[in-house]
């Protein structure tokens, strides 16, 4: 059913409010949150129900353990990761602008960043390409196994482009682990090849999935490969826990790179090319039933432009019905 984008932002303020979060902290995740929402993306206020957020009790002072002019490695200390990342940020932000080049890992962080596509499309909106890679509690079997052992691992990509940036947000998994949530939260199945259940059988009962393990997005040694790759540049590399080695379920980790296309040429000359290949794939001979070739994010961007004019947005009947009781609580 649809309700208005005020209600939509009123009930999540309600809901982290409930969870414990400053007005300061609130700020930060609900960006993260209601852009997902926004775009269609299944880590928007999915997150809310269930056993949702809190605050950890043991959140403590975020804190700069490592620096350099390009780099710097934040320590979340427990803290929710959409806080910690949105504070790494603007550190990244600042020295992308003044040296062309940044890189930022956080660890020990609580809980998952949400869509990574938001931080992507920040830094391409200040001219920079962005690079974000996330890892997770291990719900991902690599390729021959049905023994969860990777995170989802989402990759995310910004672009600088006209009229609208490219921004590449995607799981390496066949489906993420709130897709399932949403799919359990609604009464429906899931495809049949996108998880196992606890023995590795294909289910499609997305509370199954939930106890058994999620293949790669590819169903190959590829999709497989790329998330290994994902859980070592946002675990290993920035101090996180990885497969299961460390506290899968408290020490999430993320890596943050943005890169001014200026170093390497100009950046006005880079925007041009890049939009001149967006129309260049868009113009391409489609195949018969095809209508239109997207580029990445493009479809994202247009539910989210067309429910910013409506001033209003489709929620699933069961998700809403959860998300007003848990801001009821508040």
């Amino acid at each position: 059913m649809k309700i208005s984008l005020d209600e939509l932002k009123d009930l999540t303020t309600k809901a982290l409010k409930s969870y414990g979060y400053n007005n300061e902290e609130i700020s930060g995740i609900s960006d993260i949150l209601i852009y997902a929402q926004l775009r269609g993306n299944n880590q928007g206020v999915v997150k809310l129900i269930g056993p949702g957020i809190p605050k950890s009790p043991d959140a403590g002072e975020i804190v700069i353990e490592k620096e350099t002019g390009v780099s710097a490695r934040i320590n979340g200390n427990k803290n929710h990761a959409m806080v910690v990342v949105k504070k790494g940020l603007d550190i990244l932000l600042e020295k992308g602008k003044k040296n062309g080049f940044g890189i930022v890992g956080t660890y020990n962080t609580n809980t998952s960043s949400g869509a990574i596509g938001y931080l992507t499309s920040e830094i391409a909106k200040k001219k920079m390409i962005g690079v974000v890679f996330a890892s997770s509690p291990e719900r991902v079997a690599a390729y021959g196994s049905y023994e969860p052992v990777f995170g989802t691992n989402p990759v995310a990509v910004g672009i600088p482009a006209a009229p609208d940036n490219i921004v590449l947000d995607m799981s390496t998994a066949a489906i993420s682990f709130y897709g399932l949530v949403e799919a359990k939260t609604a009464g429906k199945t899931i495809p049949s090849d996108v998880a196992y259940d606890f023995q590795g059988n294909p289910t499609t009962s997305p509370q199954e999935a939930i106890k058994g393990a999620i293949r790669s997005f590819d169903r190959s040694y590829k999709g497989s490969s790329l998330a290994m790759i994902g859980e070592i540049l946002a675990g290993p590399l920035v101090g996180a826990a990885f497969s299961g080695i460390g506290d899968s379920k408290g020490n999430w980790g993320h890596l943050m790179i943005a890169i001014d296309p200026e170093i390497l040429g100009s950046r006005d000359e880079f925007a041009e090319n890049v939009t001149r290949l967006i129309k260049k794939v868009k113009s391409s001979k489609k195949l018969d039933g095809v209508t239109q070739i997207f580029a990445p994010g493009e479809r994202g961007a247009a539910m989210m432009k067309q429910c910013l004019e409506d001033g209003e947005i489709e929620i699933e009947e069961n998700l809403l019905k959860e998300l007003r009781a848990v801001g009821a609580d508040y």
